[in-house]
């Protein structure tokens, strides 16, 4: 099968693709470390086709800079070299402004006239249903409606990637989480040697245990995955209190079991439901 092309017919009989493509969509360069990376170094490994999309180029985000230095350029910078450690075959930067954050966590008052929050849904979803069709995609993540923490990026996020899908057919449609049980039980041991992280904004964030359909294994693949958020070294620096700086800090034993599942949640499926693979098929009846 072409790469990133529909599959082969054989008298008009559409071919069985033994090669599938899955696209992630985040909304800032470095998300992707966070939430998917090891499914993606895992789906690569396989010899799937992984796609990676954002929505900015992040560029309302802190970070120490060299002078004369861009953010948006500097972030861009560091995804590639992320997507490189975790095999991706592409990277699509859908150009919109980084909505930003206010100090309430919610949306920027000074955001620019370009930002993500304020794009046209319509609009937005169809370019990323033409990458989905051209890549005739079989998988595409996003976030939960709440967008994961609650940031407006986010939360656009799943506004257009459902419409994307939707659009384009993309049969499996998986809401990028973290299983916010274990997250809390992880952040408190954690704060045992590092009092300065703040957990209390973990508190209603992400989803329930009862609400995820997938676990995914990921720790054979922890190396790829610490090395997608190494390679974001504006987000990691210049504060001891940085998210990612705290989780690179982590002995790399530590690290494996709390970074060693990646969650997801599949709507429409029956309550219960538990797989282990984001292709997996669920059980019928």
């Amino acid at each position: 099968m072409p790469a990133g092309g529909g599959p082969e017919r054989a008298n008009g009989v559409r071919a069985i693709k033994t090669v599938r493509t899955a696209v992630f969509f985040h909304a800032h360069p470095d998300d992707e470390a966070l939430l998917t990376a090891g499914t993606m170094a895992m789906l690569a490994a396989e010899g799937h086709r992984v796609v990676l999309v954002v929505a900015t180029s992040g560029e309302l985000g802190l970070a120490d800079l060299e002078p004369g230095e861009t953010l948006g350029a500097a972030r861009m910078s560091e995804l590639y070299r992320s997507a490189a450690a975790l095999g991706c075959a592409r990277v699509v930067n859908l150009g919109y402004g980084d909505s930003g954050l206010s100090s309430d966590g919610g949306v920027a008052e000074d955001r620019p006239d370009d930002a993500f929050i304020d794009a046209d849904t319509e609009e937005a979803a169809g370019r990323l249903a033409a990458i989905l069709t051209e890549e005739d995609a079989d998988l595409l993540t996003i976030y939960d409606p709440a967008g994961g923490y609650g940031h407006p990026d986010h939360v656009q996020v799943h506004r257009v990637g459902t419409l994307a899908a939707r659009i384009a057919g993309t049969p499996i449609v998986l809401e990028a989480t973290v299983n916010r049980d274990p997250l809390l039980r992880g952040l408190r041991l954690i704060h045992r040697f590092y009092p300065q992280l703040d957990i209390r904004a973990f508190e209603r964030a992400y989803s329930p245990g009862e609400a995820i359909t997938h676990r995914v294994g990921v720790r054979r693949f922890a190396r790829q995955k610490r090395a997608s958020m190494a390679a974001h070294v504006s987000q990691a620096t210049g504060a001891d209190t940085r998210t990612l700086g705290v989780m690179l800090k982590i002995p790399r034993p530590l690290y494996r079991l709390i970074f060693g599942t990646e969650w997801y949640v599949r709507r429409g499926l029956p309550p219960g439901t538990r797989l282990k693979h984001p292709f997996e098929v669920p059980p019928k009846g």
